[in-house]
């Protein structure tokens, strides 16, 4: 349980400083770069079309980010008369206390030391639980995510390859540059940002690949209506249309959340607090 605490705090630490990271060379090195490309209009140059789109997506992740973790999951065991106190909450989930008003699909987290209605699983990149009032959000930190290391993947191949002068159009080329960029390395015939660059691909890749992997596991989930959770422990949930599935964690606002971060309006758990 100390272990899992300490990486509750040091991996959304560690997320931080990519991005931070990210950011700056987004900033300070790619989009500069583009701009020594005399053939193209200042209006549509490739760094002011890439730098647009850069920020729409940062934006879209960070603000997704800060909602996941504003929405977080309060303590439900007042709205619940479950008493005050994890301990409390601990002794219902355990059976021993059995309150007529219990919302189903309820969890308690003893790292969050609350109880979160529709519980998914505790992301530990955000400290948070992701439930029924931060599902949306969080589907959409993992989908801008993947796309801006996606985009930032690209603009950094593309600014290894002018200053390199290699060509990345065989495959073969991105998978055999990190062996031969730390011999080079190593010889004094690279220079150190370079190396840095090199290595923070491959990173951008690794982070990418299992955003946009873990964002379509979830969206498989949520078509099913089960969540992660309930898979785990083997909880047989209600067949219902995948449209009502998807409405009860996209809400009818969908479109609006999909272009800038929202909170999860029209999910099931506002309209059962709202009664």
């Amino acid at each position: 349980m100390l272990v899992l605490r300490l990486l509750n705090v040091v991996a959304p630490a560690y997320f931080l400083c990519i991005s931070l990271v990210t950011f700056v060379l987004q900033i300070f090195l790619f989009i500069p770069s583009m701009f020594r490309d005399p053939s193209t209009t200042p209006l549509f140059s490739p760094a002011l079309l890439h730098g647009a789109l850069f920020l729409f997506l940062s934006a879209n992740a960070l603000g997704n980010y800060v909602l996941v973790i504003q929405s977080s999951p309060e303590d439900l065991g007042k709205g619940l008369n479950l008493g005050e106190g994890a301990e409390v909450v601990a002794d219902w989930l355990d059976g021993s206390r059995s309150p007529g008003s219990a919302l189903p699909s309820t969890h308690f987290c003893r790292l969050c030391a609350r109880v979160t209605q529709r519980h998914d699983h505790h992301c530990f990149f955000t400290g948070n639980c992701i439930g029924s009032r931060n599902m949306r959000n969080f589907i959409m930190f993992c989908l801008y995510t993947s796309l801006a290391c996606l985009d930032s993947l690209v603009a950094g191949m593309a600014y290894i390859s002018a200053a390199l002068s290699m060509s990345f159009t065989n495959p073969l080329a991105f998978f055999t540059l990190l062996p031969h960029s730390i011999s080079q390395f190593f010889s004094g015939a690279l220079l150190s940002s370079e190396m840095f660059v090199i290595l923070m691909l491959y990173l951008w890749l690794g982070i990418g690949l299992a955003c946009a992997g873990f964002c379509c596991h979830q969206m498989l989930l949520i078509l099913r209506g089960q969540t992660r959770y309930q898979v785990r422990k083997g909880i047989v949930v209600r067949a219902r249309p995948w449209r009502e599935n998807l409405q009860e964690v996209f809400g009818k606002r969908w479109l609006l959340g999909l272009l800038i971060p929202v909170l999860n309006v029209g999910s099931d758990y506002r309209r059962q607090k709202e009664k």
